[in-house]
This record gives C-alpha cells, sequence and structure tokens, in this order.
C-alpha cells in the first residue's frame, strides 16, 4: 500500500494478519525411499513399509501401558525411550543390524532387535548383562533384552529398490 506524504511516496505497512499456506502433504511421497536407477538401494522391513501402513503391520512394535494410571507421562516415556535408544547405540557400537524396538508391558521394558554376529559369545553375554543391568538402575524397573542374530548385516534385507 502506497500513501504520499509531502509528496513522497512511503510505503505503508498495512496491519492485516496475513495467511501462509503450504503445499498440501502426498501420501504416496511422503516418508518413502526413493528407487535408485539401478534397483540396488537395500531396504529392511520397517523402511519396506509406507507411513500409512504403519498402523496395520507394525502395532506390535508400539505395545505399552504408559497411558494407564498412575503411569508416566507421554514426555517422560519419549525421553527415557530416546536415552535407551542412544544407550543401545553407544553400548553395541556397529552392531544393530535393525532398529531398536522398546515394547513396555506394565513395569517391564523389553528392547528387542537383530545383532551382527561380529563378536564373540562371551563378550555378547557380558553386553546383555552389562546393558540390561545398568537400564535396570537407571529407570528402577526390570529390563529384558530379546536380540536375534545375523551373520552379516545384508541378511536383514528385505527387498531392494
Amino acid at each position: 500500500m502506497l500513501a504520499v506524504v509531502n509528496g513522497l511516496k512511503t510505503r505503508v505497512l498495512s496491519l492485516q494478519r496475513l495467511i501462509h499456506t503450504s503445499a498440501v502433504q502426498c501420501r504416496k511421497t511422503a516418508g518413502r525411499h526413493r528407487p535408485s536407477l539401478k534397483g540396488d538401494k537395500p531396504l529392511t522391513y520397517e523402511m519396506a513399509n509406507a507411513p500409512h501402513t504403519i498402523a496395520h503391520r507394525k502395532s506390535w512394535n508400539s505395545w505399552n501401558t504408559a497411558n494407564l494410571e498412575g503411569g508416566l507421562r507421554p514426555a517422560e516415556t519419549v525421553v527415557e525411550d530416546f536415552f535407551i535408544r542412544k544407550f543401545m547405540i553407544g553400548t553395541w557400537h556397529s552392531l544393530f543390524a535393525s532398529e531398536v524396538i522398546i515394547k513396555r508391558n506394565h513395569n517391564l521394558i523389553r528392547i528387542a532387535g537383530i545383532v551382527r554376529q561380529a563378536i564373540s559369545a562371551r563378550k555378547m553375554y557380558f553386553l546383555i548383562g552389562y546393558t540390561e543391568e545398568m537400564l535396570s538402575l537407571w529407570l528402577q524397573c526390570p529390563v529384558k533384552l530379546e536380540l536375534q542374530t545375523v551373520k552379516d548385516g545384508k541378511d536383514t534385507v528385505y527387498k531392494y529398490i
């Protein structure tokens, strides 16, 4: 809006609220992996599922009892889950071949995942005991690890795109 003051054209700011809009998110592209030109990009089962099918195919990964009366608030659950994932990735450095799955049932936290078989059995049992003990002390509830081993990380590939 232009106004003339003393013979000069000046811009006057209007006191209107401006509405900003963005493009509608399309279900066909959001959260999906792009195919490579050669078709050699590996995807695990978790990566291959589209975001709108997660509730149907992966609901067993998110069982928890945080909503019950006397349970943790959702913000505390998110912080604890973030801490658990960071601790697992740091303790089991470059051994996880899948994502860390956290299942909460009443007072028990179960942590599941697929681990590469790159260390000896003695070291693996030590890491399992160490992880369960430390997380039990910090989170003040029993923690149980449910791990499966594979020889190579390529064994977890679901499909190539």
